[in-house]
């Protein structure tokens, strides 16, 4: 990521000098003709060229009130001006430049204020690969980019909207998040609004006295309140129905809960994730979702990018998932050649989840060895073919072996979650040199 230089200066030819030069040095470069213009950006950018002369309210005006953000401003005086860029520099601005400047004092000044700048981004690029390579697998740019936002999202205690198609890990983009953040040791409750009716939703979420309403025989804290001091992540929010939506906008917005059956609204303390694979400003057209409560949802949004916009990282995915169910089912296995060509090739409608679905499948079917594009003969492949019993057997095998191990070779709890005799497990295990 690049630093951004924001240029405030009501003199056109000024600032196109200075736009030319930053450019030079490789950052973004925004403008503003005057103060007023310049205050809302302030937060936004890493460094300010000001020019302490305006028509209006003038930089010095801008300095007193940006308070501590003065610490990444370089203000510009004019030839005579001494006595103001000593003030300036009193109201904690950084350096300053004095008009007409050389190029090397301005290379000069600016690189010293945008090293720390530059290394700060490095690292948090860094630490936000590291922490999102804990839940998915990825090495293009592009996931690299959502790493970073998702390090500097999950440190500020703001709502984020994680959006996405189906099967891209939104759930493990959220998970990144609360790893991020200062919540990461209190309680992580996820919830699918889609996975109850809708009429249900609202004692789930928020609770219910006894007695509330039919089968609720004990009260029930509601899943804000089990999220107290931590985060609650509402996933699929675009199943929500119009009612419950209007009462969630209510929660955010006064940050008070009231159970279903009671009269009494209750504080809470929970950071909001949200996530969907819908459209939610087209469902704001369609009338199916409330716009102020996207307004609310959406103060950081996550853009997770669909698998065929980042085939690169199939190669990686592939090869991680066969080492998965290969341990798993309890064979040696590796991705050919040819294999990893046609999966890159694909498309993949249901992103990770069906690339993940498709390597467990092969591996299910394989006796293992290498995994070959079923669309060549096995000599263009170089490994001969299993038939099915062998690759049946081999998924027998695995399934065994990973049940074994799951009950730390208890074989009558074994046979039980494989739902046939402990003779059978006995007779199978001596089969496949298991016993």
């Amino acid at each position: 990521m690049k630093p951004r230089v924001l240029i405030v200066d009501d003199d056109d030819g000024v600032r196109f000098t200075l736009r030319e030069f930053m450019e030079e040095l490789d950052v973004e470069v925004e403008e503003a003709r005057d103060a007023e213009t310049a205050e809302p950006q302030v937060s936004e950018v890493d460094l300010l060229l000001l020019d302490l002369r305006m028509p209006g309210m003038g930089g010095m005006e801008l300095l007193r009130r940006i308070g501590a953000d003065a610490a990444r401003v370089v203000v510009l005086t004019a030839h005579g001006s001494e006595r103001h860029a000593v003030e300036a520099m009193k109201l904690g601005a950084a350096d300053y430049l004095r008009k007409p400047f050389e190029p090397s004092d301005l290379r000069r000044v600016i690189g010293r204020i945008l090293e720390p700048v530059r290394l700060g981004h490095r690292a948090e690029s860094l630490e936000g690969e590291l922490n999102l390579a804990r839940s998915m697998v990825f090495r293009s740019d592009s996931m690299r980019e959502l790493a970073r936002q998702v390090q500097r999202a999950g440190s500020r205690n703001v709502t984020v909207l994680i959006t996405g198609e189906s099967g891209t890990g939104k759930e493990r983009v959220a998970q990144a998040i609360v790893r991020a953040s200062a919540r990461v040791d209190r309680p992580y409750v996820r919830f699918n609004c889609g996975a109850i009716p809708d009429e249900l939703v609202e004692a789930e979420l928020f609770g219910h006295e006894a007695g509330a309403f039919t089968g609720a025989e004990r009260a029930r804290k509601g899943l804000f309140r089990e999220a107290e001091g931590g985060t609650l992540l509402l996933d699929e929010i675009g199943e929500l129905g119009m009612r419950t939506q209007v009462k969630l906008l209510r929660v955010l917005q006064e940050k008070m809960v009231r159970p279903v059956g009671s009269d009494a609204e209750l504080p809470i303390d929970v950071r909001i994730l949200a996530a969907t694979h819908r459209d939610l400003e087209e469902e704001v057209r369609k009338g199916a979702f409330r716009e102020d409560l996207l307004y609310r949802l959406k103060v950081v949004t996550l853009q997770v990018p669909a698998l065929r916009e980042r085939t690169e990282d199939i190669r990686p995915l592939v090869e991680h998932f066969v080492e998965v169910y290969a341990r798993r089912f309890g064979i040696e296995a590796h991705a050919s050649e040819g294999w990893l060509r046609r999966l890159e090739a694909e498309r993949w409608p249901g992103n990770v989840r069906q690339l993940e679905n498709t390597v467990e499948s092969a591996l299910a079917l394989s006796d293992g060895g290498w995994i070959h594009d079923p669309s060549h003969t096995a000599q263009e492949d170089g490994v001969p073919r299993a038939g099915l019993k062998a690759r049946v057997e081999a998924f027998e095998r695995g399934i065994i072996r990973a049940t074994l191990a799951e009950t730390r070779g208890n074989r009558s709890e074994a046979a039980r979650r494989l739902s046939i005799s402990r003779a059978t497990l006995h007779d199978k295990m001596i089969k496949h040199g298991l016993s």
